[in-house]
C-alpha cells in the first residue's frame, strides 16, 4: 500500500468543515469534493469494514451523527482519519479518496440500498 501512480490527482487543501460534517478536499486536477463524515466512515478502507477478501465486508450501520476528530498524515500518499467513534485504522490513501469523490453518488445509493435491504438504520442504535 506504499505508492501512488502517476496519475493519482494529489490533494492540494483538505478542510473539516465540523458544524456540517463533511471534509471538503481539492485535488490538483481540478476535482473537488465534499465528502461527509458518515460517507468516509462507512466506506473506511479499514479491514474492520471491508474485511479480508471479497465478500466479507462488514455492513457499518448507526454512523450518522460520527464526526472525524482529526487527521492524521501517512507519508504523502495518505491520512488516518480519527472518527469520534474511535475508529481509526483505515488508511484512506489520495487515489481512494479521489475515487470516494468521484463515484459519491452511486456509492452512497449503493449503500443505502444494503443498508436498507439488511433492515438497518443510519440513525445510531440510542435514537432508533
Amino acid at each position: 500500500m506504499g505508492g501512488l501512480s502517476p496519475k493519482t490527482p494529489i490533494p492540494t487543501e483538505i478542510k473539516l468543515h465540523q458544524q456540517s460534517r463533511y471534509m471538503e478536499i481539492a485535488f490538483d486536477d481540478g476535482v473537488r469534493c465534499e465528502l461527509p463524515y458518515e460517507y468516509l466512515r462507512v466506506f473506511s478502507p479499514s479491514a474492520e469494514v471491508r474485511g479480508h477478501g471479497p465478500g466479507q465486508e462488514v455492513l457499518q450501520v448507526g454512523k450518522r451523527d460520527v464526526d472525524i476528530t482529526h487527521i492524521e498524515p501517512v507519508g504523502h500518499y495518505a491520512v488516518v482519519l480519527v472518527f469520534s467513534d474511535k475508529h481509526d485504522s483505515g488508511i484512506y490513501s489520495w487515489d481512494y479518496l479521489y475515487d470516494l469523490g468521484v463515484h459519491q453518488a452511486a456509492y452512497w445509493q449503493a449503500y443505502l440500498q444494503r443498508l436498507e435491504a439488511a433492515g438497518e438504520s443510519r440513525a445510531p442504535k440510542s435514537l432508533v
